[in-house]
């Protein structure tokens, strides 16, 4: 039985605690199945960013011609592009994922692990399968994978997750995608841009359903305008016959609204299917029963606000906890699951104005509350919509998108939705705003904002007349 102070499964923002430990001097184990670094860097969102700017790239290229510029590609090098992009991520991940030199310091396990007890993990398979190892302190950051609907005949096709399509050398020439949430308009994005048809269906009534309503309702707008669309149906059956898979799908129970939902069924075959819908947590691998760990009914690891588990010493972050399914609030998770257990006193994680953003063309991102979530807690509050081209900057780009703004009657800031060109930079002031500010309306008013600069979207969205969200004026 090899002993530790603490014991991190996975290796993705874990090892932000990790370090914390090592500084501490404390003893580390980390217990990994794969490359270190987790999703994010070896299969997320850093191979899949570093692909998408070559497609901003193509696309810059193709709109010149907006601009009075002759600009032709005559050549796109794509198995290049991808096999130079997971080499870069190899590369990182097997010099040190986490930034600093610790892992040295650590025990680091290529393997699998599952509880026997409450603080006790077997490896049960790699070069230490059969080992166990102890901790005074585990700390459970084993991520999520792809999740994989119960669709019929979904075992006998040979179908891409987002796992393998960001290592595919050669673009579909019709590239299927099941679901409609980011990782959908993302790839969809990359490969449509690189040539491939690309059809999409989601089982919502719009393409990115946890984005503002207003904000998903334009982009599936755009998306349908570049690709085919089905919103509003659900995937009940794929085949695969002569190279080509064919997707079965049907009016589904979120589509409520005929004028946006279809109301046949359709069929779509293309020589690629990617499966999109949505993640599925690792808690089916680590026998938490062991443990006394509980799961919600989604499978996600049962937290409190410290990020403590229902077992004495077991702390979880990250993906696992299901609260947010991003990199950057797993790294904040990891800050505050440092704080709690090698501080003097626990501190509740704060999740407040948590951003996401969605690198697609266009690119979204957002913050805060959503009108729709507003509406249904019967709050009051109003809105503001501004449009890009209304700036210098904006007009320059012949940038196409908004940006509309939450606040409540007071001129607090409630939320922030973006979609158009730089939208992850330009909701980035809002999230200050409402965390470090005053949270209030006036913070922005007041800031200086460079003219002419993109950021005038966000000053002059915040400012002149709100709109209040049961009709009227406000502000």
């Amino acid at each position: 039985m090899n002993e530790v102070d603490l014991l991190v499964i996975g290796s993705g923002s874990g090892l932000d605690v990790a370090s914390v430990a090592v500084n501490q001097g404390q003893s580390v184990a980390i217990v990994e199945k794969g490359p270190l670094g987790g999703t994010c860097l070896n299969r997320g969102c850093i191979p899949s960013k570093m692909l998408l700017y070559h497609a901003d790239m193509v696309e810059t290229i193709e709109r010149a011609a907006e601009f009075h510029i002759d600009a032709e590609i005559t050549d796109v090098e794509f198995s290049e592009i991808v096999r130079e992009v997971n080499q870069d991520v190899q590369a990182d991940s097997e010099l040190d994922p986490a930034g600093v030199a610790f892992v040295r310091s650590t025990r680091s396990v290529r393997g699998e692990g599952r509880f026997v007890d409450e603080r006790t993990v077997e490896i049960v398979s790699g070069n230490d399968e059969g080992s166990r190892i102890r901790a005074e302190t585990v700390l459970i950051a084993a991520g999520t994978r792809p999740g994989i609907p119960d669709t019929e005949g979904i075992e006998e096709v040979d179908y891409l997750t987002s796992t393998e399509a960001l290592q595919l050398e050669t673009p579909p020439d019709h590239l299927v995608i099941i679901g409609g949430g980011y990782i959908a308009a993302e790839l969809g994005h990359f490969f449509g841009t690189f040539g491939s048809d690309v059809t999409i269906v989601g089982r919502r009534p719009t393409l990115l359903p946890e984005a503002d309503e207003e904000v998903a309702e334009a982009f599936t707008e755009r998306y349908d305008e570049r690709f085919t669309v089905h919103t509003g149906h659900a995937a009940t059956a794929v085949s695969e016959a002569d190279g080509s898979v064919t997707v079965e799908a049907r009016p589904d129970e979120y589509g409520e609204d005929p004028g946006v939902v279809g109301e046949e069924s359709v069929t779509v075959t293309g020589d690629e299917l990617l499966v999109a819908a949505g993640r599925t947590p690792n808690t089916d691998l680590l026998d938490l029963d062991a443990a006394g760990v509980e799961t919600d009914d989604r499978g996600f690891v049962e937290t409190d606000e410290y990020l403590r588990t229902t077992a004495d010493g077991v702390w979880a972050l990250g993906d696992i906890v299901g609260e947010y399914l991003l990199k950057h609030s797993a790294n904040h998770e990891a800050q505050a699951v440092a704080r709690n257990i090698f501080g003097s006193e626990l501190e509740p994680v704060d999740y407040t104005a948590m951003p996401f953003a969605v690198f697609a063309s266009p690119e979204v991102a957002g913050a805060g509350a959503r009108e729709g979530e507003l509406r249904e807690e019967g709050s009051e509050y109003a809105t503001r919509t501004y449009q890009y081209d209304k700036t210098a900057r904006g007009s320059a780009m012949k940038a196409d998108g908004f940006l509309k703004a939450i606040i409540d009657l007071d001129g607090e800031i409630l939320g922030c939705h973006i979609m158009g060109p730089e939208a992850s930079n330009l909701v980035q002031e809002v999230v200050v705003a409402m965390k470090a500010g005053s949270g209030s309306v006036q913070d922005i008013r007041d800031s200086i904002h460079i003219h002419p600069a993109l950021s005038e979207v966000v000053q002059r969205g915040f400012s002149g007349q709100f709109e209040r969200g049961n009709g009227g004026h406000s502000h």
